[in-house]
Formats: structure tokens, sequence, C-alpha cells
């Protein structure tokens, strides 16, 4: 009972079928920290870069705007016609800004889990409605951390703002002095800089978010044991299929080297454990194993051959020694060369014979098997 108990808890990290499923579903790592970081602070960076240009565009439609000619308070159409050019004016001037938000509105998700997106996500979730989950969500553990941040956020936006009040109350009050235009100028600067100082404060609180909402993600996909070997079994397939898959390879297999039986010159045999097919050719720069088996297998190769008049070969030594040290498809090894070539040697003058009706040539005797090749045993 123990044993199953702690494979009912979730103490597996996801794989990876885990997380594409979850991927899919919407399920990544989000920080509305960092987003709200990378937007604030691209948009009082920018409000530095383009906050005189943006400051005088504003300050030229508004002079625009409020320089009405006496035709257009009477006239509907030109009136409306004047406030929709003012309005796309207005959109021109504020567009690098707009455009610069934007790509920081992209780049904020990418920087953490990437972009996704999910129609499942976006689909009615009925349990949303619930207020008992609804209560539990806030009373959790993660709506505390939630909590926690937002007073953790307060206090420091709030001290640094006040820092920041107490360290330019001299040029804010300065502003009253100066002229219109240019105090307009100071008062941007001011205000992009404090800006810009306090959306710095949210680095302090990602790189507190960051990892917590990564290590929360991968809690959330937790697997049990139970899981993971249910998994694995439908993605690696049950112990039964994969066995009917291997049987079904070997038949294949044992098929395609069947079919070059046929073609092989000489089949050399154990006589009944083992049974070595060799082809050769001009093309080849050594004789090669076509087809190779013991017992049953060996059986059948003899039959294929003996149907289609290849001829059979009995050496012991050197079947066992072609079967031990040669692959299916590999040439033989040097050490047997000159083994083999006597054989080969004897069936090319058993052919010719046969064709010439003379007498047939005496099979080679003590065929040279290296000792390292050697072996009594009749099986391979």
């Amino acid at each position: 009972m123990a044993e199953e108990d702690k494979s009912q808890e979730r103490t597996e990290q996801a794989t990876p079928k885990r997380l594409k499923e979850a991927r899919e579903r919407g399920q990544v790592p989000r920080s509305r920290e960092l987003n709200t970081m990378v937007m604030l602070l691209v948009g009082s960076g920018g409000l530095l870069l383009m906050g005189e240009q943006l400051l005088e565009g504003m300050a030229a439609l508004l002079r625009r705007g409020w320089a009405l000619e006496p035709a257009l308070v009477f006239d509907t159409r030109m009136l409306a016609r004047s406030l929709a050019t003012l309005v796309q004016d207005a959109l021109v001037t504020i567009a690098p800004l707009l455009l610069l938000l934007f790509v920081a509105a992209l780049a904020g998700p990418a920087l953490m889990g990437g972009w996704s997106f999910s129609a499942q996500s976006l689909g009615f979730k009925w349990e949303k409605l619930d207020p008992v989950k609804g209560l539990g969500r806030i009373f959790a553990w993660r709506g505390l951390m939630e909590l926690t941040k937002t007073l953790v956020k307060f206090v420091l936006v709030g001290a640094i703002s006040a820092v920041l009040l107490w360290q330019l109350a001299g040029p804010l009050l300065a502003l009253g002095t100066q002229p219109l235009e240019l105090a307009m100028g100071h008062a941007a600067r001011l205000l992009s800089w404090s800006f810009l100082g306090l959306s710095a404060v949210l680095i302090l609180i990602a790189l507190v978010d960051v990892p917590f909402q990564l290590w929360d993600h991968a809690r959330q996909l937790r697997m049990t044991r139970q899981e993971v070997r249910d998994e694995l079994k439908e993605t690696d397939g049950r112990p039964e299929v994969k066995s009917r898959i291997r049987s079904m390879q070997r038949e294949m297999a044992q098929r395609r080297m069947m079919e070059e039986v046929p073609k092989a010159d000489v089949v050399i045999v154990n006589p009944t454990h083992v049974a070595v097919a060799l082809r050769f050719d001009r093309n080849m720069s050594a004789p090669r194993v076509v087809a190779k088996g013991a017992d049953l297998i060996a059986a059948r190769i003899r039959g294929i051959a003996q149907e289609h008049d290849v001829a059979v070969f009995s050496a012991p030594p050197l079947a066992r020694a072609l079967y031990r040290s040669t692959e299916l498809g590999q040439e033989i090894p040097e050490a047997l060369y000159v083994a083999v070539a006597q054989v080969l040697a004897y069936v090319y003058q058993l052919r010719s014979s046969v064709h010439s009706s003379g007498p047939a040539p005496a099979p080679p005797q003590d065929l040279p098997v290296p000792e390292s090749y050697a072996d009594e045993d009749t099986r391979p």
C-alpha cells in the first residue's frame, strides 16, 4: 500500500510529450511581472528618445485644433473633416512610440515560454464561474504569493517615488519660473527619467517572479510514476505489440535473405547446424555472405539451394568460422580467403565437368582454417 501511495504522488518531472500537450493547451510559463517590466522600460526609454519630438508634435496639433477658422464653426462637414485630420496627424505623431510598445508586448512573452497560441485556452469553462473554487484560488498559496508581490511592488514603488520627489523637488519648483515652452521640455525630461527609475524597480520583482513561475509551471506538470509508465507504453508500444513487430521484422529479413540464396555460388554447411551462402563476382574484392542461419533456418537455406541447383559443400570448421566471423552482407575475413578460394575453385570445376561430361574433381580436404576461428562446438 505504501508503494502504491508513493506511485500516486507527483514526483516525476514532465516528459517531453506532456510538455508538448501542455503547450498545445496554451499552458506555458508566463510572468506578468516580466511583461510589465519590459513594457514600462521600453516605454520610458522611448519617451526619453522621442519625448521632445512627441511634445512638439502634440503642441503643434493643439495649436491647430484650438485655432479654428470661423468658416469651420458653421460648416459641420468641414469641422468633421478637420477633426479627422487632427486625429490622423496625432496617430502619425505617436506611431513610433506605439510601434515600440507593440514590439515590447511581443518580446515580453517570447523571453519566457515563447509565443504560443491555443484555441483551447480561448474556450469557455463553466468551472471558472464556480464561487467555491474561486475563493479557493484566492486563499490558496498562489493567491498569497500574488498578494505578497503586490504589497512588495507597492512598498518599492512608493519608496522610490518618495525619493524621486525629494530629489527632484528643486527642479520641479523651478519649472514655474521658466518660459512655458522651456518648462514643458524640462518637465518632459524629468517625467521621463522618473518614469524610467520607477520602471527599473520592477526588475527586482521580475528577478523573483520569473524563477517562481518556472518552478510553479514545472510543479503543475509533474507526473506520477504510473502516468510515466503508461505514457511509455503508449509511446513505445506495449510489450506484446513490440514483440510482434520484431517478429514481423525478422520474418521480412529472413524472406529477403532467402531470396538471395538462389543467387549464391555455394552454400557451406556444418552439415546440419549451420549454413552459410557465399557469392562472388568480378566486381567484388572478396566473397560475400548473402545468407546464413542455424538449425531450422540452415535447413531452409539448404533446401532452397538444392531446389535451384546451388552447390552445397560440407565443411564444418569453415562453416562455423564463417557464421561467427561474418555478418550478413559483409565480405569474408582475409584469414579465410584461402579456404573459401579452394571451395569456390572446386565448385567452378564441378560445374565445368557437368557441362563437359568430364570426370568430377576431387573435393578439397583439410581446408586451412586458422586456429583462432576453429571451434569444436558444433553450434554457433
